[in-house]
Parts: structure tokens; C-alpha cells; sequence
């Protein structure tokens, strides 16, 4: 089976690539599908997570494993496509060099794509450049001002926290 996987690069402009993929592949061999399609060199570190259709970041699936003891994390190189992405709508987040933080958001489009005995992974669609550098994701909270705050709010917290000479 054949996926083809739509890949899109969290900017303000688009910048879009179709990847027809064997189902059968890893995401390890996504992550250097998508570095390939968007000309990066694939030697930085990158995670894949799952989402949901509302794009909630989820478990992390890094290119290697940097934790330490019993909290392993299940590499991209140990899951499939097909147990990753299990039908169509599925969605992840993929991060690509945690310095510079590209972000894309990957969706698989098609479980059963007809790729014309293409070479695969490939890439089959492409829009939009790629920015020089990685465009500054905007992370926005809810505003929160001083008047909100009630007077008790701060009762129940113990009086040696609040004492603490932080010099």
C-alpha cells in the first residue's frame, strides 16, 4: 500500500509538499522524505508527535532517543507509516532542527495512493519556497490581568513560601 502524505510547512506563506510513501516505511524514512522535498540536509534532530484533528501536539517519536532511564521513547526508525498514520485524516506535527525550530504539519491525504510505479518515497506535489529561515512560531495565552486575581487567592499557600528571602 501506498500513502501519500501532504507535509505543511508552519509559515505564513505557503509552502506545501506531497510525498507518495510505501505504508510499509518507517518515520524515520519520512523524516528524511520531508528534509529531501524541502532541500534540508536531514542531520539535525527532529521529532514526529501525534495529534489530533485540532492539530494538540501528543506523544513524541524523536529521530533518536536522548532520554534517560525507564521513560524511553519509541524511536521513529521502530514505527511504521501504517501504524502511525492508521487511516486517512491522521494527523502529526513534525519539528526539524530544534535550534531553528521548523515546524510542519503532515496529514495523510491518501492509504492508497496510485503512484505510477514512481520511485518512492517521492515526491509527487510541490507549492510555495521555503523561507531562508525558519519562520517564529507565535505561542498565545490567554491575557491575564492584575484585577482577576482575587485577594484569597494566595490563602492557602503555605506562610515559609511566602516568607522566602530570595536574595
Amino acid at each position: 500500500m501506498v500513502y501519500k502524505i501532504r507535509v505543511i510547512l508552519n509559515s505564513e506563506d505557503d509552502a506545501i509538499r506531497d510525498i507518495a510513501i510505501d505504508a510499509a516505511a518507517n518515520l524515520e524514512d519520512l523524516h528524511y522524505a520531508i528534509t529531501n522535498a524541502f532541500g534540508f540536509s536531514g542531520d539535525q534532530m527532529a521529532s514526529f508527535y501525534r495529534s489530533d484533528e485540532t492539530w494538540v501536539q501528543g506523544e513524541e517519536h524523536p529521530l533518536f532517543d536522548m532520554s534517560e532511564g525507564h521513560s524511553r521513547k519509541v524511536q521513529m526508525s521502530e514505527i511504521t507509516l501504517s501504524q502511525a498514520l492508521v487511516k486517512e485524516g491522521d494527523k502529526m506535527i513534525y519539528v526539524y532542527d530544534f535550534f531553528n525550530m521548523w515546524s510542519f504539519y503532515v496529514e495523510l491525504i491518501s492509504a492508497d495512493f496510485d503512484h505510477d510505479n514512481r520511485e518512492l518515497p517521492g515526491l509527487v506535489f510541490s507549492l510555495g519556497l521555503i523561507p531562508t529561515i525558519a519562520p517564529d512560531l507565535q505561542f498565545e495565552s490567554e491575557v491575564i490581568s492584575e484585577d482577576s486575581f482575587e485577594e484569597n487567592d494566595f490563602e492557602e499557600m503555605d506562610d515559609d513560601f511566602l516568607d522566602f528571602n530570595y536574595n
